[in-house]
């Protein structure tokens, strides 16, 4: 399979970036997008050129860092997929695939398809965590959790903090993000009693780093590649709103 291809590319945080074209040619229908990618590299470092720098690690589906805004899309073609687990079977012989970074002003492009999404990091520190000493692991039944309430921490608990929702966004938001990470500990016992001042204090942090307000749209959702509901959200807006009354 031949394919062209249209990539970011970008020195640094403070270099103006371009796209650039690269013709492939012998790509197997076998590849993952990113093995497609290395491929890539290969053939640019066998010619003395410099490599697509970009972002992977587990290239499971389940640490989020292969974030690349494909054709239009977050993560690309399909749904429910990460870069990582999209296959070049989603694509034609002659097709051109244009694959850029996110793009939103709280995630600055470091090199070429690597976005620094550190601001995640800092809203989590912000409020995502419980501060109170757990000791050992107690006894699985010793804190009845309807099971209801348990099965949908754990899908909130199914975000992988990829940034899809912000690169879907046209405002940029973060709100799905925030609402999972603030709705998998509301929903359980060991973090009801903070789950008012953990959404304050993380919605605060990402209006101050520089993220949107949410759209309404449900791009977010769309393009989540977890499948993370727009339920979360209204979670994290009741949650902020009654802890706004308690204070």
């Amino acid at each position: 399979m031949d394919i062209k291809l249209k990539i970011w590319r970008q020195k640094g945080p403070k270099n103006q970036g371009n796209f650039v074209d690269y013709n492939l040619t012998g790509v197997s229908k076998d590849m993952s997008f990113l093995e497609m990618i290395d491929y890539l590299n290969k053939k640019l470092i066998e010619n003395g050129d410099e490599p697509v720098a970009y972002e992977h690690d587990c290239r499971e589906g389940i640490c989020g860092s292969c974030a690349l805004y494909i054709n239009g899309r977050p993560h690309g073609p399909g749904d429910l997929v990460t870069t990582c687990e999209l296959r070049m079977t989603k694509f034609t012989d002659g097709d051109t695939i244009v694959i850029e970074p996110w793009r939103a002003r709280s995630f600055p492009v470091i090199k070429d398809l690597i976005a620094d999404r550190f601001a995640f990091d800092k809203i989590m520190e912000a409020g995502g965590f419980i501060p109170v000493n757990t000791g050992s692991a107690p006894e699985a039944n010793s804190i009845p959790v309807p099971k209801e309430a348990s099965d949908e921490a754990f899908d909130a608990a199914a975000c992988i903090g990829c940034g899809a929702c912000v690169a879907a966004c046209k405002n940029s938001s973060a709100m799905l993000f925030v609402a999972a990470k603030v709705s998998h500990l509301a929903l359980l016992p060991q973090g009801k009693s903070e789950s008012g001042k953990r959404a304050r204090a993380m919605i605060a942090k990402m209006d101050e780093l520089g993220f949107g307000s949410c759209t309404n749209t449900g791009a977010c959702e769309a393009e989540c590649p977890k499948g993370i509901s727009l339920a979360h959200i209204a979670r994290l807006n009741r949650e902020y709103l009654k802890e706004g009354f308690r204070s």
